[in-house]
C-alpha cells in the first residue's frame, strides 16, 4: 500500500505508527522500537494484516477460563430460583446463596462459593430480594377477616 504524504489509502493505518514507519522504509526493528513494541509483535501484526487486512489488527477476544456452570445448567438454575424453594423439600422459605450452593452441589455435582454464585446470579439478570415473612401454616381467610374488622365498630 503506498504511503503518500503521511496518509495511506486506508485511514485506519494512518493511526498505526509501526505501519507508517514500515511503509516509509524504516527497518522493522527500528519501526518496532519507535512504536514502543517488540519486533516480534510488529511482525505478528504485519502477518495478520497481510492475511486479514485491517480486521486482523483489532484485538481478538481472549479465551479466558470457561464458565463454571454450562449454559444449560445456568438456565436450569434460573428456572429453579424463579420457581422458589419448596419448604418441605428444601427446608426454607426463600433461597439464600449458601442453600443454593448446596442445591448446586447435589444437582450438578459442582461446588461453588456463595460469592461466586452471587456473580452468576447477577449475570442471569436476577437480584437479591427478601420476601415478606409469612408462616407456612397461616390461614389467609382468617387474616382477611381480621383485617376487615375495624376498631371504630366496637
Amino acid at each position: 500500500m503506498p504511503w503518500r504524504g503521511g496518509r495511506a489509502k486506508d485511514g485506519r493505518l494512518r493511526e498505526c505508527p509501526p505501519f507508517a514507519h514500515a511503509l516509509d522504509g524504516v527497518s522493522r526493528a527500528e519501526a518496532a522500537r519507535l512504536a514502543g513494541m517488540d519486533r516480534q509483535a510488529l511482525r505478528d501484526a504485519v502477518v495478520r494484516y497481510n492475511a486479514e487486512g485491517v480486521a486482523g489488527l483489532y484485538d481478538r477476544p481472549l479465551p479466558g477460563r470457561p464458565e463454571w456452570l454450562t449454559e444449560v445448567e445456568q438456565a436450569t438454575l434460573k428456572a429453579i430460583i424463579l420457581a422458589g424453594p419448596d419448604p418441605r423439600r428444601h427446608g426454607c422459605m426463600e433461597w439464600t446463596l449458601p442453600i443454593l450452593c448446596e442445591m448446586i452441589a447435589e444437582r450438578f455435582a459442582k461446588t461453588l462459593h456463595p460469592a461466586s454464585l452471587s456473580r452468576i446470579v447477577r449475570r442471569l439478570g436476577l437480584s437479591k430480594q427478601r420476601m415478606r415473612p409469612r408462616h407456612p401454616q397461616s390461614d389467609a381467610k382468617a387474616q382477611a377477616a381480621f383485617q376487615k374488622r375495624s376498631c371504630a365498630k366496637r
